[in-house]
């Protein structure tokens, strides 16, 4: 049900952020970079994708412990849903909080804060994994006796809210807004490395939690405030995004004594055991030298990855809606081909140079994949699919190789550039 309601949302996101995009640009305001913006609703397609993966087995927990387990059953009202809201809240506020004070949930929730822009694509820019990880955070939900239908509305309702703050378009509201209400003002302090506001202002809707609990801090106007990660990813490509920081826990921990391994895994972020150097202090971003990651890419290379991500995100739609009709291998052969689209796409603004190759090589076997699929699944539907897929085919060839042509070769390296 939640995919779904976010399937619903996405025609309002995309009218929602051009408008954001047409009010900076009327005001001379650089809010969106293209290779940042595509990056950030590749990655939440991916979130939407792993969800399937995910979202069986984790709403088959709740409905156990709430058919089981509730100490007792509230009906499904208006009342019970804003009761049910209140409660998400609270148990997202410590499922955040925990985000940013544990390296196991900081791991996959820093995807969320990689981008180095402030805007509302970066609102759709969603772990893979984090919500499997912190599930288990709001199992006292389904024991408190809230309805499954209930808590997925109430997961619905809390998610679509968050998107409109993820904004530098809204100033500071009126304060009786401010101090109850999270707003834009106060989640760009949750986005800010400047170490004053690092790990403040985790709740989701009401900012009590954050004011109860210590962990609130209001925007001072004054300040120039720097968005992203205190280590800087410095890549497009969103499977390492969301799998970079597990890598390098592993790595830390090749160094470490067998205690301290397993102390890493709930320290906070940063820390390392005193022969290692101790816990690493965040400083103040020195804006003279600060840049954020780019790369020069050509401008056809440009046009043709995003083109190839509205390609991905009709694809993945598609994908989504007929999940449960398709067979087993269907689903793994897509998914495999949706996720080397999105790394393909990041690939392109890295001017990686295998993507030469790469690309070719994946729309042939989009071909093959989706041709197969409709002959064996759908053959009335075959003729008209083998015709459009080869047009599509053909139209992709000629302009990827068109766009590789007129590079002059040049950008085209084994990594990224950072300028």
């Amino acid at each position: 049900m939640h995919g779904a309601y976010i399937l619903l949302a996405i025609p309002a996101f995309f009218i929602a952020m051009g408008i954001e995009y047409w009010y900076s640009a009327k005001n001379h305001k650089d809010w969106y970079r293209l290779n940042d913006s595509v990056n950030n609703l590749v990655v939440g397609l991916g979130q939407q994708l792993w969800s399937l993966v995910f979202k069986v087995f984790l709403l088959g927990v709740y409905a156990f412990i709430y058919n089981n387990y509730a100490i007792v059953k509230i009906p499904p009202t208006w009342w019970s849903f804003v009761l049910c809201l209140i409660a998400f809240d609270f148990f997202f506020y410590w499922a955040h909080r925990w985000g940013h004070e544990m390296n196991i949930f900081w791991a996959a929730h820093s995807v969320h804060h990689q981008s180095e822009e402030y805007n509302l694509s970066v609102a759709l820019r969603q772990s893979w994994f984090h919500s499997a990880l912190a599930f288990v955070i709001f199992l006292p939900i389904p024991f408190m006796g809230f309805d499954p239908v209930i808590f997925g509305g109430a997961a619905v309702t809390h998610t679509l809210y968050q998107f409109w703050i993820h904004t530098k378009a809204v100033g500071k509201l009126h304060p009786w807004i401010e101090f109850w209400i999270n707003t834009p003002s106060h989640h760009r302090v949750h986005h800010a490395i400047n170490p004053k506001y690092l790990d403040k202002n985790h709740a989701g809707v009401f900012m009590v939690w954050d004011r109860m609990f210590g962990t609130f801090m209001e925007e001072d106007t004054a300040d120039v405030i720097t968005y992203g990660v205190t280590t800087q990813l410095k890549s497009w490509n969103a499977a390492w995004a969301n799998t970079h920081y597990f890598v390098e826990m592993y790595q830390k921990a090749q160094n470490m004594k067998w205690a301290d391994k397993l102390r890493m895994i709930f320290a906070r972020p940063g820390w390392l055991p005193d022969y290692m150097g101790g816990p690493v202090t965040v400083k103040e971003v020195d804006r003279t030298t600060y840049q954020k990651y780019d790369a020069d890419t050509n401008l056809n290379f440009k046009i043709y990855a995003v083109f190839q991500y509205f390609v991905l995100l009709g694809g993945s739609i598609l994908y989504m809606m007929h999940y449960k009709e398709m067979s087993l291998f269907y689903k793994v052969i897509f998914f495999l081909l949706i996720l080397i689209t999105m790394l393909i796409t990041g690939a392109i603004f890295e001017n990686k140079r295998w993507i030469i190759f790469a690309e070719y090589a994946r729309l042939v076997l989009v071909m093959i994949g989706l041709n197969t699929f409709y002959y064996f699944w759908f053959i009335n539907w075959f003729n008209f699919t083998i015709v459009a897929s080869s047009i599509g085919f053909v139209i992709c060839v000629a302009y990827f190789t068109y766009s590789y042509l007129t590079s002059g070769f040049r950008g085209l390296n084994t990594a990224g550039n950072n300028s």
